[in-house]
């Protein structure tokens, strides 16, 4: 395994603990009835963190398919891989 792409992949886990915890904190402030305005304002704090874990993760998906060239000493992009990059991002938008 990629030693960058391990150390990402735990700090991602790290956010994705965090949200973890935002989202049981939502939960509370809505059961005693606390102000829309500030469920609301949690709400948007973690999405936003799933939003940058989203995208992070989704670099990581179009750099594995980059680098499918890199044994085969190509170093041009196929059109199959934009392609498969493209239905991703498409996918998940």
């Amino acid at each position: 395994m990629d030693p960058e792409w391990d150390k990402k992949r735990k700090a991602l886990i790290t956010r994705l603990k965090r949200v973890e915890g935002q989202l049981r904190g939502i939960q509370k402030m809505m059961e005693e009835e606390q102000s829309c305005e500030r469920v609301a304002q949690q709400l948007s704090a973690a999405r936003k963190a799933l939003d940058k874990t989203f995208f992070e993760t989704m670099a990581c998906a179009m750099q594995q398919e980059l680098s499918k060239n890199d044994g085969a000493g190509d170093k041009a992009v196929t059109n199959d891989q934009i392609s498969h990059i493209t239905a991703l991002l498409s996918k998940y938008s």
